[in-house]
């Protein structure tokens, strides 16, 4: 495999995550909602939106390679923050495991802010058409 297709693979891996994520949410509304206002966080209906645009938003413009370096950076923040917020019953060992989880997920999305999209990507192309 070459290296372009190994990016090209791991950004797809990345935002298949966060989309399926997303449009799940699409379907259970409520739920998610009321998860969010569990949480104690305020305002729980703009943040469920907001969620949706982070993680649908983000996922596509992933998996397109567009802005890569600025999104993965965002989805990085995006990832800790549900970590922390959603995750942080370190008793519950399902929840460490959530927990780090995250953390692993946002350490290969600052790898790729780190590198940006490489191969097969609309960064790539701009840059070879600049």
């Amino acid at each position: 495999m070459t290296n372009r297709l190994i990016a090209a693979t791991g950004r797809a891996l990345l935002a298949a995550l966060f989309l399926i994520s997303g449009l799940s949410k699409l379907g259970a509304a409520a739920g998610t909602t009321a998860y969010i206002a569990s949480a104690g966080l305020p305002l729980p209906s703009l943040v469920y939106a907001a969620t949706l645009v982070v993680e649908i938003g983000g996922g596509l413009l992933l998996l397109a390679g567009f802005q890569t370096r600025p999104v993965a950076l965002l989805l990085a923040l995006f990832t800790v923050a549900a970590g922390l917020l959603f995750h942080n019953n370190f008793a519950d060992q399902n929840q460490a495991i959530h927990f780090f989880k995250n953390i692993a997920i946002a350490g290969g999305l600052l790898q790729l802010a780190a590198v940006g999209a490489q191969g097969f990507s609309l960064d790539a192309r701009r840059l070879r058409t600049a």
